[in-house]
C-alpha cells in the first residue's frame, strides 16, 4: 500500500497556495493585466472617435464600438481594484 506524497513546502515550511489563490493575486499581475485592457479600451475608443472625426456617419456599429471600449476599460479597472478578493476572509 502507498501513501501520495506530501505537497512540497515554501520557506519556512509553508504549504504553497493552491492555483486559484496564485491566478491575479499579485499586484503587479493585475495591475498589467488591467492595464492592458485599458489601453485596449483606448484604442478601439480613438478608432471610432476617428471615424466620426473624419466626418463618417455615426451608426449602430460606432455606438456598439464605443460601448465596447467603454466595456474593455471598465473591466481592466475592476481587475486592477480587485473587489472580490478583498471580501474573502483570510483564515
Amino acid at each position: 500500500m502507498s501513501t501520495a506524497p506530501e505537497a512540497p513546502a515554501g520557506p519556512a515550511g509553508a504549504a504553497l497556495s493552491t492555483p486559484s489563490q496564485k491566478f491575479m493575486g499579485c499586484w503587479s499581475c493585475r495591475l498589467t493585466s488591467g492595464g492592458g485592457l485599458i489601453l485596449s479600451g483606448a484604442y478601439v475608443l480613438h478608432a471610432a472617435r476617428r471615424v466620426m472625426r473624419q466626418g463618417g456617419p455615426t451608426s449602430m456599429g460606432t455606438a456598439a464600438q464605443i460601448t465596447f471600449a467603454l466595456g474593455l476599460a471598465t473591466w481592466g479597472l475592476v481587475v486592477i481594484a480587485d473587489p472580490a478578493g478583498r471580501n474573502q476572509r483570510k483564515t
